[in-house]
């Protein structure tokens, strides 16, 4: 099937290439802003873990900056510039977004299809921000962030990958010698240096281009209505999980881990849930065995269900997410590189 495929994928990576190299050779233009911009991003369709990445990007920064992120809002249903207020749903933001402002309500938190558009909306009025985060914008070369981060999936290296639709690829592989940092994400808790060295052997990078490994954390499950309040999860022996994002795999993984009977239900990334699939999703946890039984779904997942009318139809059924952050296995220098950008461009501001 891939073979066939071929030949769309050998298109595309020909398109690609021409509007990588329209930009390198700058007859299409690339803007610049007077303020420490970091992106981050992937080669991949999803699922490489860059939105707990921006979480802790949001954590090292916010002690001593004021700290803003500009995202497109994916599955939203507005347009334009949007920024995220008490009012804000995932429908007027997109999920990733919202889940930022839940945790990070003193973080500007902004939407725009228009990233140019986006930053200049960000940066007028009161607070203006010292460092601004572009979510999932390595491809957007209209903005010229002043430190890219680049992130692939320890298990899913872009360079063992393919351009879709052979494979998962949405850009070019030559397009990582754009980024000044790739982070290896999703790795293994405990890593030898020999296995770093192979990796980083395959990714092959430029001399100015730095590596870091980073791997998943879980942390207890968290209650998201009020019948979860009641039960103690440590009692619970049977799981019905759902979840729309891109890689459920390691959520699932997790699950399975600490529970003994784990179903699961997976919807497509950035699914917008409706009363169908609450009442599928009831219905495969009341047929599950069991005498304390529970339902988990994501943080990302958790956005598109908050202020839902849908959230209530769990009635006395607890639901949980499953909230997640990443490690560094080189944390301080991690951090320090981070900071060391934006000390080092904060007077532009």
């Amino acid at each position: 099937m891939r073979i066939l495929l071929l030949p769309i994928s050998l298109l595309y990576h020909i398109v690609l290439s021409i509007r990588h190299k329209l930009y390198d050779w700058r007859i299409l233009k690339s803007l610049r802003f007077e303020y420490p911009v970091i992106g981050v991003g992937n080669l991949n369709l999803g699922g490489t873990g860059k939105t707990p990445t921006v979480e802790y990007l949001i954590n090292i920064l916010r002690p001593n900056y004021c700290v803003a992120t500009l995202s497109r809002g994916y599955g939203r249903k507005t347009k334009g510039f949007q920024r995220a207020d008490n009012q804000s749903t995932y429908e007027t933001i997109g999920d990733e977004p919202l889940q930022y402002f839940h945790k990070f309500p003193d973080v500007k938190i902004g939407v725009d299809e228009d990233r140019i558009e986006g930053i200049e909306r960000l940066i007028i009025g009161k607070n203006t921000p010292d460092v601004i985060l572009l979510d999932d914008a390595f491809q957007h070369r209209r903005i010229k962030a002043g430190l890219n981060i680049l992130l692939t999936e320890y298990q899913h290296l872009y360079c063992d990958d393919f351009l879709f639709p052979t494979g998962t690829l949405r850009d070019i592989k030559s397009a990582a010698k754009r980024a000044d940092i790739i982070v290896v994400s999703k790795s293994t808790k405990t890593l030898e240096n020999i296995d770093k060295q192979r990796i980083i052997k395959k990714l092959k990078p430029k001399q100015n281009q730095k590596v870091f490994f980073s791997t998943v954390e879980y942390a207890p499950l968290q209650p998201l209505n009020e019948a979860a309040k009641q039960v103690s999860v440590e009692n619970a022996d049977s799981i019905m999980a759902f979840c729309g994002i891109a890689n459920p795999k390691p959520f699932v993984e997790e699950l399975r881990k600490c529970y003994k009977t784990v179903d699961f239900l997976h919807f497509a990334d950035h699914h917008a849930y409706t009363e169908n699939d609450v009442k599928t999703i009831l219905k495969r946890f009341n047929q599950l065995e069991g005498k304390q039984k529970i339902i988990v779904t994501t943080e990302k997942d958790a956005a598109r269900l908050t202020n839902s009318p849908y959230l209530c139809q769990f009635g006395i059924v607890p639901l949980y997410d499953l909230p997640i952050s990443v490690r560094f296995h080189e944390e301080e220098m991690f951090n320090e590189t981070i900071l060391n950008y934006v000390r080092q461009n904060k007077h532009h501001c």
